[in-house]
């Protein structure tokens, strides 16, 4: 990569990776805590037996999102993620106000998974009171006045792995997933062979309507593969690695996914499912109590190899933000012995521990994950602009058909989701609406492709990147108002610092060395 970023970080990330070693990473950064919460929560409420196919649906949108990251990682093999890729296609702004929220969220979530460790060690502790280990504090506000120190200790050592070095992160990542595919084999192999058909009765208990929610819902099992994305700087060989990794993980994850809630359903009725613990409880009712310390035993695994992968990529965007100077470029350095941005690290390592040592999970589940589901579909967008936009060499009447084009697309995706969220079922709105965004997709596939990818690209562009943008869409529409408010309070703060920081230091990086910088970009 660029000679300007090796200066800005003092040394280069080492080139450490394999698409094996991408493969066992997503599958630790992935598969965490979520499968054993979410799936019980929304087949008892929502969905019921047909959990499997929200996980479908999610899956599938999730892999049109890790074809779009793979060509960017693919094309663009930096450090930073969506930031990057972003900041390439889109600008310094959105780049910038993308990472800065997809930063916070990668705080709040790692508090939470904190929380959560917490929470299940202690309940298989003391299962009447999960909050014993906690230090309750009457004087401070409600969810803020459990202190938690466990958590932060499980933070610090998770963090502290991942800063010792990429290779000794993924080996361990690699060693404790393969543990947890056993136990998942097993728990799935089991659930089959207690398996009734009669529990898959009735299968839509809330029509396809509960089957959407329970899909918007779900998605968040699949977020973690973004953050080995950003580790495409440190892969030997990112033209074969990145996509095998990726897209080969994400594949599996969905038909493991599947299959855990196909078992959990035909084991037991889902008006019976436990929303908090359900595998635990369902070995509890099928009289396998020894199972219940398994179950838990994975899920704290998941937790903690989620947590290791996701201060990997917190890391690096940090990194890549500190090397275009929005925040201090101390923050850029890579320590010489590890190989890792270790300052980085420690940042977004000590604001994860304040906001988990203080918060309880009830404020922080609050707080939903809006900002992945934009970046997503940002990413989308990013790369129809990169295939068929150049700017002063795409003609004028190609420009306007494609920005005509585009905003047909976003437009008939929002209209979908707003006929839905409004309670309409009627046939001819969403046909009219889907006629309308083939339309505008069939408008840019018309047009000429300035850039075609040299080693791997995603297939069937534009109509896959389109169908992401719609789905991702959809699922933002699932959101509540409260997701919306967070996202344009924090919004608001982040374009404040980007106005009175962010963008005077950019420009000053842009105009250093202008020789330079024009030679990187011819490159």
């Amino acid at each position: 990569m660029s000679s300007l970023l090796y200066e800005e970080s003092e040394n280069p990330m080492q080139k450490c990776l394999t698409w094996w070693d991408l493969m066992w990473m997503s599958f630790g950064s992935v598969v965490g805590s979520g499968i054993f919460v979410i799936t019980g929560q929304e087949a008892r409420y929502n969905a019921g037996p047909a959990i499997v196919l929200s996980y479908a649906l999610s899956g599938f949108s999730a892999l049109l999102s890790v074809f779009c990251y793979t060509e960017f990682a693919v094309e663009i093999p930096a450090a930073g993620g969506s930031f990057s890729y972003l900041r390439v296609e889109l600008g310094d702004f959105i780049a910038y106000l993308a990472a800065g929220n997809i930063l916070l969220e990668a705080v709040i979530g790692a508090a939470g998974l904190g929380r959560s460790w917490s929470s299940y060690f202690a309940s298989m502790i003391n299962s009447k009171n999960p909050d014993f280990m906690r230090i309750k504090i009457d004087s401070f506000a409600d969810g803020f006045n459990l202190l938690d120190p466990l958590a932060v200790v499980v933070l610090l050592v998770a963090n502290s792995i991942a800063m010792s070095g990429t290779k000794r992160t993924s080996f361990l990542n690699w060693i404790a997933s393969i543990a947890t595919a056993f136990i998942i084999a097993f728990i799935i192999v089991v659930g089959f062979i207690h398996f009734k058909s009669s529990n898959l009765v009735p299968y839509f208990p809330k029509g396809a309507e509960g089957v959407f929610v329970s899909a918007a819902v779900v998605y968040w099992a699949y977020t973690g593969f973004d953050m080995v994305a950003t580790m495409a700087e440190e892969t030997k060989n990112p033209s074969k690695d990145i996509p095998i990794g990726l897209v080969g993980s994400m594949s599996i994850i969905t038909v493991i996914y599947c299959l855990m809630a196909l078992a959990l359903t035909g084991m037991v009725k889902y008006t019976e499912i436990d929303p908090n613990a359900a595998y635990s409880v369902a070995f509890a009712q099928i009289g396998m109590n020894w199972a219940t310390y398994l179950v838990s035993i994975c899920a704290l695994k998941g937790m903690t190899t989620s947590l290791m992968v996701g201060s990997l990529g917190q890391g690096r965007y940090t990194t890549q933000i500190a090397r275009s100077h929005m925040i201090p470029p101390w923050f850029a350095r890579v320590h010489p012995k590890t190989g890792t941005p270790i300052n980085a690290t420690l940042l977004t390592t000590i604001l994860s521990a304040i906001v988990a040592f203080f918060s309880s999970l009830d404020v922080l589940s609050s707080v939903f994950s809006i900002c992945t589901l934009l970046i997503f579909m940002l990413l989308a967008v990013a790369l129809l602009v990169r295939r068929y936009y150049v700017k002063d060499v795409t003609s004028k009447n190609d420009s306007v058909t494609f920005f005509v084009s585009l905003f047909t697309i976003v437009g008939s995706s929002i209209g979908v989701t707003a006929l839905w969220n409004s309670g309409v079922r009627g046939w001819i709105g969403y046909v009219v609406a889907s006629v309308i965004w083939c339309s505008g997709t069939l408008g840019i596939s018309l047009l000429h492709k300035h850039r075609v990818p040299k080693v791997w690209g995603v297939p069937l562009v534009p109509w896959l990147p389109s169908l992401s943008i719609a789905m991702n869409v959809f699922l933002l529409g699932s959101l509540d108002y409260e997701a919306f408010l967070r996202f344009i309070i924090c919004s608001a703060v982040m374009i404040l610092y980007y106005l009175m920081v962010g963008v005077h230091a950019t420009y000053d990086v842009a105009h250093q060395n202008p020789k330079e910088t024009e030679a990187e970009e011819g490159r």
